[in-house]
């Protein structure tokens, strides 16, 4: 058998790579799923995305964190300890002879009952991994991103586990990014229920302002583990740090602009698009060199 993928096109495991599901390693084409599944139908599995690099996962303990933590918020408990996971990690790469990757652990509730309350559901964990190039995660070749303002806004905490990396949640980003697309555009900025700078469909959004790093303070969407890694970045850099309330003025006056996330690592935004208006932002120095400094940290991570 061949191991791994060889394209990287496919946004997924390819037929000839494994997966761990519940204690077992099996061919991805036998990972299927019964019709009833729970989460499927109401929205509540929870998942995390990680990298690998050079065979070595990267921040690994704290993605299988918040992956506990998402499930915990959603009512559940993963049947599996950390160092589970991080074991079943490592045969998923193993076997499936990748050591650049993309992988998607994932907890669910199963097809014992339909009902919303889920009570008598067997919670299920699964573990993917596969091929999938930085450059092709986001916009093709690996320029900076047009966006586009979505017509979707992110829920507001009191309305959703917003705390939670919870499948649901991502259907507006789905939306969003289906539309962008349409338009012409790689992805979405999205709101928050107050109109203000929330994040993009999938990642963090950055700006720059005089020698610092801002963020949107993430109270209604996911607190990316990957900005936490690179603020870390920065102020090793000698750049301040801050998350703060962001409106689109904020944004229009910024002199560079990135988002940030597992997917992507770091990507430059090059403009937005909303009602007829276009703000641009040059790829400068700050975001080239932040960039710099997040590809040596995986090269370190790599070494150890």
């Amino acid at each position: 058998m061949q191991h791994g993928s060889t394209s990287g096109n496919s946004v997924g495991p390819d037929t000839d790579t494994y997966v761990w599901r519940d204690g077992s390693l099996i061919p991805s084409i036998e990972a299927s799923l019964h019709v009833l599944t729970h989460s499927l139908h109401m929205g509540g599995a929870v998942f995390e995305g990680i990298r690998a690099y050079d065979g070595r996962v990267f921040l690994a303990e704290e993605h299988f964190r918040r992956l506990d933590r998402s499930a915990r918020i959603l009512g559940y408990a993963l049947p599996w300890t950390m160092q589970d996971l991080l074991t079943a990690t490592e045969a998923v790469l193993w076997a499936s002879g990748l050591r650049d990757a993309y992988i998607r652990p994932l907890a669910w509730r199963g097809s014992e009952s339909v009902s919303v309350a889920a009570q008598k559901c067997r919670i299920h964990t699964a573990i993917a991994a596969w091929d999938w190039p930085v450059d092709r995660a986001l916009g093709e070749g690996g320029g900076g991103l047009r966006l586009v303002l979505s017509d979707w806004r992110r829920p507001a905490p009191d309305t959703a586990p917003t705390a939670s990396k919870c499948s649901g949640l991502y259907m507006t980003g789905t939306l969003s990014r289906a539309a962008a697309a349409r338009s012409g555009h790689d992805d979405a900025l999205m709101l928050d229920s107050h109109g203000n700078v929330a994040e993009t469909t999938v990642t963090n959004i950055v700006l720059v302002r005089e020698g610092t790093l801002v963020s949107p303070v993430p109270t209604c969407f996911l607190d990316s583990l990957t900005k936490r890694h690179v603020f870390a970045l920065a102020m090793r850099e000698g750049l301040n740090v801050s998350e703060s309330t962001i409106t689109l003025e904020d944004l229009d006056r910024a002199e560079e602009v990135f988002v940030t996330g597992t997917s992507v690592e770091i990507r430059p935004v090059i403009s937005l698009d909303r009602q007829g208006q276009r703000s641009e932002w040059p790829v400068g120095p700050v975001t080239k060199a932040m960039i710099a400094a997040f590809r040596a940290s995986t090269r370190e991570c790599a070494s150890t």
